[in-house]
């Protein structure tokens, strides 16, 4: 794993991107629409970033999680009177939880060990912010754990008990991420699938860019789905699933639900043509990287 610090002057881009939490894209957005950033150049002409710009970057996403636009939450940044700069975080510490926490967190999960694997998510989340764990720790650990059990390298009572623990760590983030101003999006997986740790984080990622979250998770029954659906009407209904046979089963489903809302289809068990049938829209990021997206079109 690449790990980026800051250097004498300023913060590369990339350990501004690790510091607050933004994707490097969507930072370079901010700066090219928004004017938020103001980087200086090293002598190498690369861009460097200050303290000044951390706090902007966090309270860009402070205003996007109260409900206002991009373009809003830009204005109301740079009219906002200078600060004290936030401390800065120790280079140090980042590194320790970016190189180590991984092969701990692996380590503790597949021992069983409930309690060495809470220490190591809470050094985790004390060192990066909630979407470099999701992205760079979370997503490739699990990613992997499915490879390990697929080579029978681990049983299905590690798979399930790993699972549990992350799912359950992400979900106790989630609390309130209904409230807000803005948009919503109802979150689910069809019937059958039972894995939704990326449509959770997914949604913990939107709701921090201001987003309304109805989560109603794994199996959900398709005319549950369409019934809250049209109940709440919400802005995007996101299905994902890690096996295409359980979209092929509500094809019916799926094309009448996109003919009266924007529908999204992500996971292994998603696809561009079948998007492209049902008259849905595809997503193949990453959790974070898809609901970066989908904030950045807003």
């Amino acid at each position: 794993m690449t790990v980026e610090t800051s250097v004498p002057g300023g913060l590369r881009i990339g350990a501004l991107s690790k510091r607050a939490g933004v994707s490097e894209h969507v930072l370079r957005a901010w700066e090219s629409r928004y004017g938020l950033l103001s980087p200086t150049r090293s002598s190498g002409g690369f861009r460097l970033y200050s303290e000044t710009d951390v706090r902007r970057v966090q309270r860009m996403r402070a205003y996007l999680a109260d409900g206002l636009s991009a373009a809003e939450a830009a204005r109301a940044v740079l009219a906002e009177p200078a600060a004290a700069a936030p401390p800065p975080q120790d280079p140090v510490v980042v590194r320790l939880a970016e190189t180590n926490g991984p092969v701990s967190l692996r380590s503790a999960l597949d021992l069983l060990d409930e309690r060495a694997a809470h220490v190591v998510l809470d050094q985790l989340f004390g060192a990066l912010t909630v979407e470099a764990v999701i992205r760079d720790v979370l997503i490739p650990y699990l990613h992997e754990l499915g490879d390990r059990w697929s080579r029978g390298d681990v049983t299905v009572g590690q798979e399930h008990f790993a699972s549990n623990v992350i799912r359950s760590r992400l979900a106790a983030l989630s609390p309130g991420w209904g409230g807000g101003r803005g948009p919503q999006v109802l979150l689910a997986c069809p019937p059958g699938e039972l894995h939704d740790i990326a449509l959770l984080s997914f949604g913990l990622v939107l709701r921090r860019s201001g987003w309304r979250v109805v989560f109603l998770g794994a199996d959900s029954p398709t005319g549950d789905i369409e019934r809250t659906a049209d109940a709440l009407e919400p802005d995007l209904v996101m299905l994902a699933a890690s096996d295409a046979s359980r979209f092929d089963a509500i094809r019916p489903e799926l094309v009448r639900l996109a003919q009266s809302r924007p529908v999204a289809l992500a996971g292994p068990g998603a696809s561009a043509e079948l998007a492209a049938a049902v008259g849905a829209q595809y997503v193949d990021d990453d959790p974070v990287t898809a609901a970066e997206r989908l904030e950045e079109s807003r």
